[in-house]
């Protein structure tokens, strides 16, 4: 099953999910802001989409500038900060099986589905 982690408030999320519908395909959408995923999940996804944690992270977020900027955090630590601050997960992320893409751009989601 396709998953989209969206966020409703934010464009390239609701291009994504544009791009879903109209491929016809069936999926799911996580609402993350309001159901975060858990800490195992996450470390999946972090793991399908092949990148360190701190590649997930939106770094022009306040939350991320006035409380972690700068400072030598561990891969657990920034999972610990994207379950505490969902916010500051980049968005949209799309997830077929064992395969994810970051939906910017959003054609990149086409990869996968």
């Amino acid at each position: 099953m396709i998953k989209i982690y969206h966020n409703a408030r934010c464009s390239k999320s609701r291009q994504g999910l544009e791009l879903l519908k109209n491929s016809g395909k069936d999926f799911e959408v996580v609402k993350y802001l309001e159901d975060s995923p858990s800490k195992e999940t996450l470390q999946k996804i972090i793991d399908y989409l092949g990148i360190a944690p701190e590649a997930l992270i939106r770094k022009n977020e306040v939350i991320w500038k006035e409380k972690f900027r700068g400072k030598a955090l561990t891969d657990d630590e920034i999972l610990n900060a994207m379950l505490q601050y969902p916010k500051l997960i980049e968005r949209p992320i799309v997830v077929n099986g064992n395969k994810a893409v970051i939906g910017r751009p959003v054609e990149n989601i086409n990869k996968i589905i």
